[in-house]
């Protein structure tokens, strides 16, 4: 039965609440554990961090608690423990209690580690869960049950509350506490925890980022655990994951395997609310949802989020706990956090930020340094405002313990919530659900549509595939789509919005153009629009009629590679703008190839410039990586009639400083994923010199915090930090190995830099290490600078203009005019003598933006995106953009793929003719290809203004 909450059941709901801390001390026949409650009150370091959530524990002869398992309790100085072990706690509790807890195998990491959900509940809940997930994914599509059964269903099912720990791995407690958590869950015979084991079913995912969790245990084993300096603490490991830190939860395309399995697990399971737990600000900020917000997403989400923090913030005080706050820290703006996948699932993200210590280490945090300016996010932690009301204080001794007594009783008392009000948990979940069918209805824009052949068919399997994995429905038009007076070929893909997820398509699909307030920051990119992203044609569509036209749907989207026979000049490979084609030029590792310079005509079919054309010998070795590919091939004249040059495979460096090896890892993913081979070098390696003699090509990508961290990296200061093989700390020395990570290249390493481009290699830098060789000396004719104090631009997607189209970079690319991410606060400038070095440029204003916004985007005008620039023998190629951005802008890896493979063809009079000026205007006048002006199609129209 559905219960329903009259005026007398209220006021006992809202006693309940109130007495939330008394309740724990009424079960006075339960045996605690007296070593537990005298250890915990000496790891806490002051009295008003403990509450009587979490200052006793039961004990138990059935369940292992965690000192029977690891011989101390959670909250002990100086100890972390590791993936293994953690999973391992989760997995005893689920022998001792298979009545009561059950696990799920969701996957494996990069390196090879568990994925496991642990849920558990009463034994009536735990019995009846496959019941419940198969009731919450009827809540999940409205389209399968009438509200009446809605109702019914609602009544018959719990909720389950999922909690997610250790996504980021300095933040080390989450992965402690819930062992703790979920003990207590277990054993405790308190009203909270018999309300909370009746009407909720909490999941955990105890470690979701494993790989990085172990590797960070071992750095803090042997370098960390005996600092006590919070000022000049060593830096961190270099690397968590096999790619990435922090932007593993910004992995808005789930490129790892870890977040793939969550979005899996997600749609399989549909927990309506998913809380992250991560460590940051003092002491514990619990989130609201601020603006700037998602205006797509469901007005409910909105209301729901203050409703559990501003209960989280007035219990925690009620109890003591100074330093709980809400409000003013992460906005509701971007989708690509992971834990967002429940709010962009018709669900509910909910996040802490507890006090931490990057590990297990008791000591003194200096809150305020007095360095919080007045952009800081929340503002000065340690002042009182209306969501702050009782700060955090200036200086405090801060332990592990701590931290655990303030995340526990966080989520206990979320859980007490959620157990109060589970029906509305699943009412709010059922009808987000509803009104995102209705909205796809109600509404311009009704669908998107992904017109059938378009040249380059790889990148829209990329868009479906990543469309599928978040359970968008994509139908395949049955035949030609005629709406109003535009029309589409049979076999385009239609996205309607009438579907439970229309939201999300939207979202991902839209141009981000109804930012609310330009002087307003946002935690993450403003903008990230997949049509421009990806350089897919995709159509915004404003006629309902879309609604009603036939479709099969897709179940998988597969890009079938042609080949025919050789002609008398073999085959030519297509270029289209494929990132294969360069995977495809790589894999042909043994084969000489060509490319032709310009486009020509075999059989009477146009053949694009950049296109490879390979000896009829290799045809065995080239047709299935053709069709794998999904690429095509035609005979080629013996005589094309164009000019062609050899394509030799580059020998590739691929640069990392030690302290910021994120970026390069999104960089060294996505080689990984086309299969490009490359050296990943450090200072160690640069230093050694003989660059020439070993590569062709080294890339600087984006890294750091600006160009002098490129050259500079960590300081050398305190004791030396090797990471190298070890047999007591098994994960360092992957990825790259060092005997102290303190220190860059220096002037030492840039020498070598500027003798291997002197000696004909080809120097790439990308976005802030951009600034590196105009800054350091290493070219003449370019120079780098900033933009003023007030320009902010978080990742909009901008115009940049082609200057020289016939250059080897522009290969794949047909467009004058092209979308591309801003990358950076570093602005390139040549002098007009050398303005025949500059390949594309940015148009500057406001008008050049086509998704997100920039403010101050005068001061763009006209500055260099892409300068080539002859240095010696060799030559510097410099990226203001940053054509690997995540696995996000698949549309601009190409250039930076056709740069290094045409390594040896950048010069030259066809490639890099001097700039011409306008017919009839001044000498020395740059022309001008789009001045920002120019209708973009972005707003107001139907079509998304990308290219096709």
């Amino acid at each position: 039965m559905k219960r329903v909450l009259t005026g007398a059941s209220l006021i006992g709901v809202a006693m309940s609440l109130a007495n939330a801390a008394g309740a724990q001390q009424q079960a006075p026949k339960q045996q605690m554990d007296s070593d537990f409650a005298a250890s915990v009150k000496q790891w806490t370091t002051r009295p008003e961090f403990m509450t009587p959530l979490v200052d006793h524990l039961p004990l138990s002869t059935t369940i292992p608690s965690p000192k029977q398992v690891f011989g101390h309790h959670i909250g002990v100085p100086n100890v972390l423990h590791s993936q293994a072990e953690i999973n391992g706690y989760f997995r005893k509790l689920a022998a001792a209690a298979p009545d009561r807890v059950r696990i799920i195998e969701i996957g494996k990491t990069n390196e090879g580690r568990d994925n496991i959900v642990v849920m558990i509940s009463d034994a009536e809940n735990i019995a009846r869960l496959d019941q419940y997930k198969a009731n919450l994914a009827k809540l999940a599509d409205p389209r399968r049950i009438t509200p009446a059964e809605a109702t019914r269903i609602i009544g018959e099912t719990k909720p389950i509350y999922h909690v997610t720990a250790g996504l980021h791995s300095a933040e080390t407690g989450p992965p402690e506490m819930v062992m703790e958590l979920a003990y207590r869950l277990l054993t405790e015979d308190s009203p909270l925890i018999r309300q909370i084991g009746k009407n909720l079913v909490v999941a955990f995912t105890p470690v979701l980022e494993a790989d990085g969790r172990d590797r960070y245990r071992d750095w803090y084993y042997r370098h960390l655990i005996d600092e006590k300096d919070d000022l000049n603490k060593p830096a961190s490991t270099p690397y968590w994951g096999k790619y990435i830190y922090h932007d593993n939860n910004r992995d808005i395309n789930f490129s790892d395997p870890s977040a793939r399995e969550m979005m899996q697990y997600y749609l399989e399971w549909h927990p309506p609310i998913m809380h992250e737990l991560h460590e940051s600000v003092p002491f514990l900020y619990t989130y609201s949802g601020q603006a700037p917000q998602n205006p797509d997403l469901d007005p409910i989400l909105y209301g729901e989020l203050p409703f559990y923090s501003n209960f989280e913030m007035s219990q925690l005080t009620k109890m003591g706990l100074p330093g709980v706050w809400t409000h003013g820290f992460v906005d509701a703006w971007s989708p690509g956090y992971v834990g967002f996948m429940a709010s962009n699932h018709n669900g509910m993200l909910r996040m802490y930020e507890t006090f931490g210590n990057a590990g297990a280490t008791t000591m003194l945090r200096h809150v305020d340094t007095g360095e919080v300016g007045p952009g800081a996010r929340g503002g000065n932690q340690t002042a009182r405002d209306w969501y702050r009301p009782s700060p955090a204080y200036k200086e405090v001794e801060w332990s592990m313990r701590n931290n655990t007594n303030y995340m526990e009783t966080g989520v206990l008392t979320a859980l007490q919530l959620a157990s109060t009000f589970p029906d509305v948990i699943l009412e709010n979940f059922y009808k987000k659900s509803a009104n995102g069918v209705a909205a796809g209805a109600a509404k311009a824009p009704y669908a998107y549509i992904i017109p059938a052949n378009q040249s380059d068919p790889t990148r829209v399997k990329f868009v479906v595939d990543t469309l599928q994995l978040q359970g968008i429905e994509i139908g395949k038009a049955n035949g030609a789509i005629k709406l109003a007076d535009k029309s589409y070929p049979a076999g385009s893909l239609v996205i309607k919005l009438n579907q439970p997820y229309g939201r999300l398509a939207k979202t991902l699909l839209k141009v981000q153009d109804n930012y609310p307030d330009d002087d307003m920051t946002t935690y993450d990119d403003a903008a990230w629009t997949m049509g421009l992203m990806t350089h897919t044609n995709i159509v915004q569509i404003a006629d309902k009629a879309v609604l009603d036209v036939p479709t099969t749907p897709l179940d998988h989207f597969v890009v079938n590679g042609a080949i025919g026979g050789a002609g008398a000049g073999g085959y030519a490979v297509l270029d289209t703008g494929s990132v294969n084609l360069a995977q495809l030029r790589f894999r042909l590792k043994d084969v000489a190839v060509r490319v032709a310079e310009k486009p020509f005509k075999a059989g009477g079919r146009e053949v694009p410039a950049g296109s490879l054309l390979i000896p009829a010998s290799a045809g065995g070795q080239l047709k299935p990586l053709i069709e794998e590919l999904g690429l095509t091939a035609v005979a080629a004249p013996g005589d094309p009639g164009v000019p062609t040059n050899d394509m030799p495979i580059p020998r590739v460096a691929l640069f990392s400083t030690w302290g910021s090896t994120q970026s390069v890892g999104w960089v060294r993913y996505a080689f990984d994923q086309y299969k490009t081979p490359y050296d990943l070098i450090f200072k160690e390696q640069v230093r050694a010199g003989d660059l020439r003699a070993k590569y062709d090509v080294i890339i600087l990508p984006d890294q750091g915090r600006s160009p002098k961290d490129v050259v500079f990296d960590l300081p050398m200061k305190g004791k030396p930090l090797p990471y190298d093989a070890s047999k007591d700390f098994p994960t360092m020395g992957m990825y790259g190995s060092s005997p102290d990570i303190r220190g860059g290249m220096g002037l030492e390493g840039l020498e070598e830099l500027r003798k291997f481009v002197a000696a004909g290699g080809l120097l790439i830098t990308t976005g802030k290490a951009s600034g590196v060789p105009g800054g350091f000396g290493l070219v003449d004719d370019a120079s780098a600078g900033g933009v003023s104090k007030d320009f902010y631009a978080p990742g909009p997607i901008v115009k940049a203009n082609v200057l020289q189209p016939a250059s080897p970079l522009f290969y794949g690319y047909s467009q004058k005019t092209m979308p591309v991410r801003w990358a950076s606060n570093v602005l390139l400038d040549v002098p007009k003598t050398a303005k025949q070095y500059v390949l594309m440029e940015f148009p500057g204003g406001k008008k050049s933006v086509m998704s997100g916004f920039m403010k101050g985007a005068e001061e763009v005008k006209d500055r260099p995106a892409i300068v080539n620039m002859p240095v010696g023998a060799g030559r510097v190629v410099m990226f203001a953009t940053n054509p690997i951005w995540r696995w996000q802008n698949l549309g601009e890896y190409r250039m930076l793929y056709n740069a290094m493979l045409n390594w040896k063809a950048l010069g030259g009079a066809n490639n890099l003719a001097p700039v011409k000026p306008d017919e009839g205007a001044p000498l020395g006048k740059t022309p001008r290809v789009d001045d920002g002006s120019k209708p973009t199609g972005l707003t107001g129209s139907d079509d998304t203004g990308t290219p096709n």
